[in-house]
Protein backbone atom coordinates (compact mmCIF):
# COMPACT_ATOMS: atom_id res chain seq x y z
CA UNK A 1 0.00 0.00 0.00
CA UNK A 2 1.32 3.57 -0.96
CA UNK A 3 1.93 5.93 1.69
CA UNK A 4 0.23 9.06 1.26
CA UNK A 5 2.14 11.91 0.07
CA UNK A 6 1.60 15.27 2.13
CA UNK A 7 3.09 18.24 -0.39
CA UNK A 8 4.17 20.94 2.42
CA UNK A 9 5.52 18.26 5.32
CA UNK A 10 8.37 19.27 6.25
CA UNK A 11 9.91 16.71 9.34
CA UNK A 12 13.13 15.29 10.76
CA UNK A 13 13.33 13.53 7.23
CA UNK A 14 12.96 16.36 5.11
CA UNK A 15 15.30 18.06 7.07
CA UNK A 16 18.19 15.17 6.36
CA UNK A 17 17.37 15.04 2.30
CA UNK A 18 17.18 19.18 2.27
CA UNK A 19 20.87 19.03 3.79
CA UNK A 20 21.81 16.22 1.65
CA UNK A 21 20.52 17.60 -1.62
CA UNK A 22 22.31 21.18 -0.48
CA UNK A 23 25.69 19.19 -0.42
CA UNK A 24 25.14 17.36 -2.76
CA UNK A 25 23.94 20.45 -5.59
CA UNK A 26 26.94 22.72 -3.85
CA UNK A 27 29.51 20.06 -4.55
CA UNK A 28 28.52 19.45 -8.04
CA UNK A 29 28.13 22.67 -9.02
CA UNK A 30 31.23 23.60 -7.84
CA UNK A 31 32.93 21.01 -9.79
CA UNK A 32 30.94 22.79 -13.07
CA UNK A 33 31.49 26.31 -12.03
CA UNK A 34 34.22 26.88 -14.11
CA UNK A 35 32.93 25.72 -17.44
CA UNK A 36 31.59 29.39 -18.07
CA UNK A 37 28.97 29.73 -20.63
CA UNK A 38 30.00 32.17 -23.46
CA UNK A 39 28.32 35.37 -23.85
CA UNK A 40 26.20 35.09 -20.42
CA UNK A 41 26.89 36.63 -17.58
CA UNK A 42 28.57 34.46 -14.84
CA UNK A 43 26.60 31.57 -15.93
CA UNK A 44 28.04 28.55 -15.78
CA UNK A 45 26.76 24.90 -17.46
CA UNK A 46 25.81 23.23 -14.51
CA UNK A 47 24.53 19.45 -14.93
CA UNK A 48 24.46 19.25 -10.97
CA UNK A 49 21.03 21.50 -11.50
CA UNK A 50 19.12 18.26 -11.44
CA UNK A 51 19.48 17.94 -7.65
CA UNK A 52 17.10 20.22 -5.82
CA UNK A 53 14.84 19.39 -9.60
CA UNK A 54 14.52 15.66 -8.43
CA UNK A 55 14.75 16.28 -5.02
CA UNK A 56 12.22 18.15 -4.80
CA UNK A 57 10.18 15.37 -7.44
CA UNK A 58 11.14 12.91 -4.28
CA UNK A 59 10.74 14.32 -1.41
CA UNK A 60 8.82 17.35 -1.98
CA UNK A 61 8.69 20.85 -2.62
CA UNK A 62 10.43 22.71 0.10
CA UNK A 63 13.55 20.02 0.10
CA UNK A 64 13.79 20.86 -3.59
CA UNK A 65 13.63 24.91 -2.68
CA UNK A 66 16.25 24.10 -0.01
CA UNK A 67 18.46 21.98 -1.44
CA UNK A 68 18.75 24.36 -5.10
CA UNK A 69 18.58 27.69 -2.43
CA UNK A 70 21.48 26.24 0.16
CA UNK A 71 23.42 24.71 -2.76
CA UNK A 72 23.50 26.77 -5.02
CA UNK A 73 24.81 29.73 -1.88
CA UNK A 74 27.70 27.05 -1.06
CA UNK A 75 28.50 26.59 -4.42
CA UNK A 76 28.85 30.05 -5.78
CA UNK A 77 31.12 31.22 -2.09
CA UNK A 78 32.79 28.01 -3.14
CA UNK A 79 33.91 29.33 -6.51
CA UNK A 80 34.59 32.80 -5.14
CA UNK A 81 31.64 34.19 -6.97
CA UNK A 82 30.11 35.88 -3.92
CA UNK A 83 26.04 36.05 -2.74
CA UNK A 84 23.84 36.61 -5.15
CA UNK A 85 20.14 36.34 -3.25
CA UNK A 86 18.07 36.47 -6.53
CA UNK A 87 19.94 34.00 -8.28
CA UNK A 88 20.03 31.77 -5.10
CA UNK A 89 16.39 32.44 -4.90
CA UNK A 90 16.13 30.98 -8.60
CA UNK A 91 18.05 28.01 -8.15
CA UNK A 92 15.64 27.27 -5.10
CA UNK A 93 12.44 28.00 -7.46
CA UNK A 94 14.22 25.44 -9.52
CA UNK A 95 13.67 22.54 -6.83
CA UNK A 96 10.60 23.79 -5.59
CA UNK A 97 8.08 24.02 -8.50
CA UNK A 98 9.53 20.33 -9.49
CA UNK A 99 8.24 19.58 -6.14
CA UNK A 100 4.81 20.23 -6.26
CA UNK A 101 4.23 17.00 -8.38
CA UNK A 102 5.49 15.33 -5.07
CA UNK A 103 2.32 13.91 -4.28
CA UNK A 104 1.29 13.06 -7.50
CA UNK A 105 4.32 10.62 -8.18
CA UNK A 106 3.44 6.19 -6.81
CA UNK A 107 6.24 5.03 -9.27
CA UNK A 108 8.66 7.11 -10.27
CA UNK A 109 9.61 4.98 -13.46
CA UNK A 110 5.72 4.91 -14.95
CA UNK A 111 6.04 7.04 -18.19
CA UNK A 112 3.28 9.26 -16.80
CA UNK A 113 5.20 10.12 -13.84
CA UNK A 114 8.34 11.10 -16.10
CA UNK A 115 6.41 12.76 -18.42
CA UNK A 116 4.48 14.78 -15.25
CA UNK A 117 8.38 15.35 -14.15
CA UNK A 118 9.83 16.85 -17.47
CA UNK A 119 6.94 19.38 -17.30
CA UNK A 120 7.73 20.47 -14.41
CA UNK A 121 11.31 20.94 -14.87
CA UNK A 122 10.53 22.78 -17.83
CA UNK A 123 8.46 25.02 -15.95
CA UNK A 124 10.82 25.36 -12.72
CA UNK A 125 13.65 26.09 -15.21
CA UNK A 126 11.14 29.33 -16.22
CA UNK A 127 10.13 30.05 -13.45
CA UNK A 128 13.48 29.74 -11.14
CA UNK A 129 15.60 31.37 -14.21
CA UNK A 130 13.19 33.91 -15.45
CA UNK A 131 13.07 35.79 -11.46
CA UNK A 132 16.40 35.23 -11.60
CA UNK A 133 17.35 36.69 -14.54
CA UNK A 134 14.34 39.48 -14.28
CA UNK A 135 15.65 40.35 -10.88
CA UNK A 136 19.01 42.02 -13.11
CA UNK A 137 16.81 45.07 -14.12
CA UNK A 138 16.82 46.27 -10.85
CA UNK A 139 19.99 44.74 -9.38
CA UNK A 140 22.23 45.85 -12.41
CA UNK A 141 20.21 48.05 -14.23
CA UNK A 142 20.05 45.49 -17.25
CA UNK A 143 17.75 46.16 -20.18
CA UNK A 144 15.26 43.24 -21.62
CA UNK A 145 17.40 42.54 -24.11
CA UNK A 146 20.28 41.78 -21.81
CA UNK A 147 18.40 39.98 -19.07
CA UNK A 148 16.68 38.05 -21.80
CA UNK A 149 19.74 36.70 -24.11
CA UNK A 150 22.79 37.08 -21.47
CA UNK A 151 20.98 35.87 -18.68
CA UNK A 152 17.84 34.13 -19.04
CA UNK A 153 18.32 32.32 -22.10
CA UNK A 154 21.93 31.21 -20.97
CA UNK A 155 20.84 29.69 -18.01
CA UNK A 156 17.35 28.38 -18.87
CA UNK A 157 17.92 26.32 -22.01
CA UNK A 158 20.78 23.92 -19.89
CA UNK A 159 19.09 23.91 -17.17
CA UNK A 160 16.54 22.35 -19.25
CA UNK A 161 18.34 20.54 -21.53
CA UNK A 162 20.43 18.70 -18.08
CA UNK A 163 16.79 18.49 -16.45
CA UNK A 164 14.91 16.76 -19.06
CA UNK A 165 18.16 14.15 -19.95
CA UNK A 166 18.96 13.06 -16.14
CA UNK A 167 15.86 13.61 -14.36
CA UNK A 168 14.19 10.60 -15.45
CA UNK A 169 17.48 8.47 -15.24
CA UNK A 170 17.58 9.85 -11.65
CA UNK A 171 13.70 8.84 -11.45
CA UNK A 172 14.33 5.54 -12.74
CA UNK A 173 17.04 5.20 -10.46
CA UNK A 174 15.61 6.04 -7.67
CA UNK A 175 12.85 3.35 -8.40
CA UNK A 176 15.07 0.23 -8.86
CA UNK A 177 16.26 1.61 -5.26
CA UNK A 178 13.41 2.02 -3.52
CA UNK A 179 12.07 -1.53 -4.81
CA UNK A 180 15.07 -3.49 -3.59
CA UNK A 181 15.19 -1.78 -0.25
CA UNK A 182 11.23 -2.72 -0.07
CA UNK A 183 10.64 0.99 0.36
CA UNK A 184 8.25 0.66 -3.33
Amino acid sequence: MQEKKSLWKFGTKQVVYAAIGAALYAVLAYATNMIQLPGAGNVSFRPAVVIPMFFGIAFGPIVGFIAGFVGNILADLLSGYGFWFWWDLGNGLLGLVPGLIYPLIQDYKAGKSILLAELFVVLGSAVGMGVAALSEMWVSGADMNTVIFANFLPAFIPDVVNGLVLVPLLMIAYAAVTQRSGRS
